[in-house]
């Protein structure tokens, strides 16, 4: 299993998650994808379209100003 970072904090929706979506492809089965975005439609929509696309969201967390972290396990 290894961890996988992705700073998404420069882009707007939708690029945000499709930039996370390129990324999770990548990964293997169990892999973590940590990516850092900032507040607004980033932070709720990523954690969310994640989750329907069938990835676990495992952390939400406040990093620092207006960034945030998610961790999603493929």
């Amino acid at each position: 299993m290894s961890t996988v970072k992705l700073d998404i904090t420069k882009e707007h929706c939708p690029m945000t998650f499709v930039k996370t979506k390129i990324a999770l492809s990548k990964l293997q089965s169990g892999d973590i994808l940590e990516v850092l975005l900032v507040e607004g439609e980033p932070l709720q929509n990523v954690p969310r379209s994640s989750r329907e696309q069938g990835f676990k969201v495992l952390e939400v967390s406040h990093v620092e100003g207006q960034i945030h972290k998610v961790l999603i396990e493929k």
